[in-house]
C-alpha cells in the first residue's frame, strides 16, 4: 500500500463518510487524492456510502480481506480439484504405459530413457528420495565443472540427511584439478571417494530399489532399472570395484603417484596384447589419446620395441614364458618404475 493510500485510510478512519475533495486536509492534491481512492476501492477498502450520493466510507479491513480473497480462494480450491483429477487421470495411465514397454515378465522394471532432459529429472527424483545410500561410478578422466557443481548441491543434501555416499573414477581423474576441488568438497561432507584403471561402467545406485546404468553407444540415455535382482548384482560389482581401487588423494603423494601410474601402465600392457588401438585404450582407461600415447610411447621404450605389433609380440613371448614355475600366460611383465603423470592429463 502506498504512503497515500494509508494517510487516505487513516485520515477515514476518523469519519462516517467524506468526500475526495476533504482530502485536501491531508496534503493530497486531486490527482493523488483519486490514485489513493482507487488503491482503496480496488483493495475493498473504501466504497460508496449509502444514501450520500459521491460520498466514501471505509469498509472494515476484515471485511475487506474477505471480499478480496474470498474469489481467490475458490479458484484456488478449484485449481487444486483440477490438480487432483489430472494426477488421477494420470495415474490410471501408468499399468497401460508398463504393460506396453514391457518385453517379458521383468521388462517392467527396465526402461530405456533416451533424453537428457529426463534423465536429469530422473536422477533430482532419485536423490530425493534416496535414504540410506547412493552408489556412483563415473568412467572417463575429467568431468565438466558443469556437472560437478550441478552434482554437488544434490549430493550436499543427500549428505545432510545422512545418506551414505561412495563414488569410484578412473585414474586419470586424480589429475584433473576441477575433479580434486570436487572431491575434497564432498569427502569433507562424508563421501568417499575412490579410483581404479578400467572397468568401470556408468551407473548410479539409489539404496536397493531404483539405478541408472550408462547406454555405451549414447551418452545422453540411460536405463533406469528398478529389478531387485539386478540392482542386487549391480551391488556386487560395484563392491567388488571397490575393494580392489585405491583411496583418491587429497594431496600430493609421490609413492602413490608412482603406483597408480604403474597401474595405468599394467592396463595399457595388457590391452597392448589384445591389440587394442590407441583410441580405445584411451576411452577405456579414461584418458586422453596424446596422455595414452605418452604411456605407449614409455611402454615400448622398455620393451625396445620399435612398432605396436612388435611390442604386443614382445608382451606376448613374455607372458609365455613363466617365472619361478608360475603357469603359463602369468609372468608379468616387469616394468622400471613409471614416471609421475602431470597433473593436467
Amino acid at each position: 500500500m502506498s504512503q497515500e493510500a494509508l494517510d487516505v485510510f487513516e485520515f477515514a478512519a476518523d469519519r462516517t463518510v467524506f468526500g475526495i475533495e476533504d482530502l485536501a486536509a491531508v496534503g493530497l492534491d486531486a490527482d493523488e487524492a483519486e490514485r489513493a481512492v482507487k488503491e482503496l476501492a480496488g483493495l475493498r477498502l473504501l466504497s460508496y456510502a449509502e444514501g450520500s450520493p459521491g460520498r466514501l466510507a471505509i469498509v472494515p479491513p476484515r471485511i475487506a480481506a474477505n471480499r478480496l480473497l474470498r474469489p481467490m480462494e475458490r479458484e484456488v480450491r478449484h485449481q487444486q480439484d483440477e490438480i487432483e483429477r489430472f494426477r488421477w487421470m494420470f495415474e490410471t495411465l501408468l499399468p497401460a504405459y508398463e504393460s506396453g514397454r514391457a518385453r517379458d515378465t521383468d521388462a517392467a522394471h527396465v526402461e530405456m530413457v533416451d533424453d537428457l532432459r529426463l534423465v536429469e529429472e530422473l536422477i533430482e527424483e532419485l536423490t530425493l528420495n534416496c535414504r540410506t545410500e547412493v552408489l556412483t561410478a563415473q568412467p572417463g578422466g575429467a568431468r565438466s565443472p558443469e556437472s560437478l557443481r550441478a552434482a554437488l548441491e544434490r549430493d550436499r543434501r543427500m549428505l545432510a540427511r545422512g545418506v551414505a555416499m561412495r563414488t569410484l573414477y578412473q585414474h586419470p581423474a586424480r589429475y584433473h584439478q576441477p575433479t580434486i576441488d570436487h572431491v575434497q568438497r564432498m569427502t569433507s561432507l562424508g563421501a568417499e571417494v575412490r579410483t581404479q584403471s578400467e572397468g568401470l561402467c556408468r551407473m548410479l545406485v539409489f539404496d536397493q530399489h531404483a539405478a541408472l546404468l550408462g547406454v555405451p553407444d549414447d551418452p545422453r540415455a540411460a536405463l533406469l532399472v528398478r529389478e531387485p535382482r539386478l540392482i542386487h548384482s549391480m551391488r556386487v560389482f560395484f563392491d567388488w570395484a571397490w575393494r580392489g581401487a585405491s583411496p583418491f588423494p587429497l594431496s600430493f603423494d609421490a609413492t602413490s603417484a608412482v603406483r597408480i601410474s604403474g597401474e595405468i601402465q599394467e592396463a595399457i600392457v595388457a590391452m597392448l596384447a589384445e591389440g587394442l588401438e590407441d583410441k580405445s585404450i584411451a576411452r577405456r582407461l579414461g584418458m586422453s589419446v596424446r596422455s595414452c600415447q605418452r604411456h605407449v610411447a614409455e611402454v615400448m621404450k622398455v620393451l625396445g620395441a620399435k612398432s605396436r605389433f612388435q611390442a604386443g609380440f614382445l608382451i606376448g613371448q613374455s607372458r609365455a614364458r613363466p617365472a619361478d614355475g608360475a603357469p603359463a600366460g602369468t609372468a608379468p611383465l616387469a616394468l622400471p618404475g613409471p614416471s609421475l603423470p602431470s597433473r593436467r592429463e
